[in-house]
Order: structure tokens, then sequence, then C-alpha cells
């Protein structure tokens, strides 16, 4: 009865998928945690490293909890998020970032649950968590029963496909789990042969350093140059590896609208974004992820893109970055130019 009135709250508020585990992980968790690191796969994201204790052991992160409840919120596209790439005059943005900022979203589902579950179930303690604490989101939903780790390491659902937002919530009921997701990839290595920069060194196993979704959000330094003409027109984030899973085909669009596109973010043209500076870069993205990278580092992004278009109409929007304050910004700049000047 308990597990059934948290599940049907949840599927009231939205949630389209929910399961039940304990706040507890297999030793393989740690393992697979550590040889991630200890590769440096991790590249610049420290935090990785920094609370990889609370990360591998829920209970390490709040002594209290007895039971995680994983809940998936479905944010697929409309449309093939891949057909963009051959737009090459403009931008190709991740679906995730597209709509408004997911951690916003999820996070207030769960804080509308989580004050739900309190006052039913008196004395009950819980936290709630999105993606920026140290949690395992993905072994925990797969342990939960949500989905599996495929072999590109995020999940997927056999309801959903690759599009599930995850969130967590610690509580202190103890709560009959859920039984896991088995792994159904099969023999398939779609994902692994789809990504443009070799970022899968082995079925489940990703080195970030070479991913685009990586390059584009967290690199803070210059792009390495032997990944920029892969990137082609990818200017935050990349999708090739989820779209491509053959389990999307059981996939439907997402009913939040406020994860839907947003006409600001629904792959804009880069000539249009290269005139962006600070206030109208804050102004467009508001609400959106894509605004906690800061403006450089997008105009970067979008500089790369430039270079790989291929149209000298876009020569001008290249060469107005080339004396920029920041450098990586205007060293891109340069290359573009440089990379129009020689398809040229």
């Amino acid at each position: 009865m308990l597990k059934q009135a948290i599940t049907d709250r949840a599927r009231t508020l939205g949630f389209d998928a929910i399961g039940f585990t304990t706040a507890t992980l297999p030793p393989e968790a740690r393992a697979r945690l550590d040889a991630f690191v200890a590769e440096g796969a991790h590249g610049a994201m420290g935090w990785m490293e920094t609370r990889m204790e609370q990360r591998a052991h829920p209970q390490a992160l709040w002594p209290e909890a007895v039971t995680v409840i994983s809940l998936g919120l479905n944010y697929g596209p409309e449309e093939d998020p891949l057909a963009i790439l051959a737009h090459r005059h403009r931008g190709a943005i991740s679906v995730y970032a597209q709509g408004r900022d997911y951690h916003d979203v999820v996070k207030k589902k769960l804080k509308a649950l989580g004050q739900w579950m309190v006052h039913a179930f008196k004395g009950s303690e819980l936290k709630v968590f999105v993606d920026t604490a140290p949690v395992m989101e993905k072994p925990l939903a797969a342990q939960a029963g949500l989905g599996w780790q495929g072999k590109h390491t995020n999940l997927v659902s056999r309801t959903h496909g690759s599009w599930l937002f995850l969130g967590e919530i610690y509580t202190t009921l103890s709560i009959e789990p859920d039984a896991p997701e088995g792994e159904h990839c099969g023999r398939c290595t779609a994902c692994l042969t789809a990504c443009p920069t070799n970022a899968f060194p082995a079925p489940f196993r990703l080195d970030a350093r070479r991913c685009i979704s990586y390059l584009t959000i967290e690199q803070a330094g210059p792009i390495p140059h032997e990944f920029r003409a892969a990137m082609g027109n990818r200017i935050y984030g990349c999708d090739d590896c989820l779209a491509v899973c053959p389990w999307n085909k059981f996939a439907a669009r997402a009913r939040e609208a406020e994860l839907h596109a947003r006409e600001t973010a629904a792959n804009p043209p880069l000539a249009e974004l290269a005139t962006l500076e600070d206030a109208s870069f804050r102004t467009r993205f508001s609400g959106s992820p894509i605004k906690r990278i800061g403006v450089n580092r997008f105009l970067r992004n979008v500089m790369i893109a430039i270079g790989n278009s291929g149209d000298p109409a876009l020569r001008a929007s290249a060469e107005a970055h080339t004396q920029a304050e920041d450098p990586v910004l205007a060293e891109a700049a340069r290359w573009a130019v440089e990379r129009l000047n020689d398809a040229r």
C-alpha cells in the first residue's frame, strides 16, 4: 500500500517512471567508478573524484537512508535529433538542453512528491537529488528497475528509450525494492559506432575527454584540434549515441511542456548566435542549462561549427571574434576563418 500510494502520487505529478531500491550499491559500481577516475577518463570533472565515497555508497552521503526512490521524466524529442547535422549553417543543440533546465523541472516535482510523503507518512525523513549531488543515478535507476546502462553507459528504458531525466529521493522509509532491469543490448553496437570522436574504448566504457558533450560543456580551454572537424555543427552536447538506439522505437514525445524545445534553442542559425554578447546570451538562454557555460565558451563552440560549415558567408561572423579578449574564443575564431579559407 505504501509503495502503491507513492507510485500513484508520482504519476499524478507527471513522472513517467518510478522504481524502488535499497540505499546500497554493489562493489562493482565502486570498482567501475575507481577505474574511470584512475584512467583519467573523467577529464577536468574533478567533482567526480573528490566525493567518490559518497557517490559510490548512498549511505555515505546520508547514513539514515534506507530506500532510494528513482524517478524518471521522459524528454523524448518530437523529431529525429540527428536531422539537424545536415544543416551546417545551424547549430545543433542537444535535445535535453532545448527546453527549460531539467534540474528545475525535475527538482520541482521531486520536492512536491517529497512534501506529500512527509505529510502522508509521519516521522519519515527524506532528501531529494537531481544530478548535482554525488549520486550514482544510472546504477541506482537500473537497480530500481527503470532500465539498464547501455553500451554507451547511459540508461536505456524499454518504454522510453534513451530519453529519461533522472531524480532520486533518499528516504528513511523501508519499502520493498523492485527487481533490477537486465541488460538488453544484445549484440547491437549502434551507439558505439555512431560516436563521431570514438569516445568509447570498449562497450560499457566512456572516455569523457573524447566526448562531444564533455568538450562543448565541461572543457574550459581550447578544444583539441583532433576533435574539431568531427564536432560538425554540434555546439552544445551531442545526441548521436542516444538517438541511434533501437529501443527508441518505443519512445514518445515528452508530456511535460516545459521540456519541449524553445524557439530560441531549437537549433538556431550560427550567424545569429555569433552576434551574442553577455547580456543577450543570458537573456536568450534564461532558464536553460546552456546559460551555465557562459557566453565565451558558447561562442567558442559556435566558432568551431562555423569553421566546419563550409559556408563562406559565415566568414565575417568568425572574423568579428578573432580579436576577442578571451584568448580561447579568439583562437577558435581564427581557426574558423582559416578553415573557411582552406575550403574556398
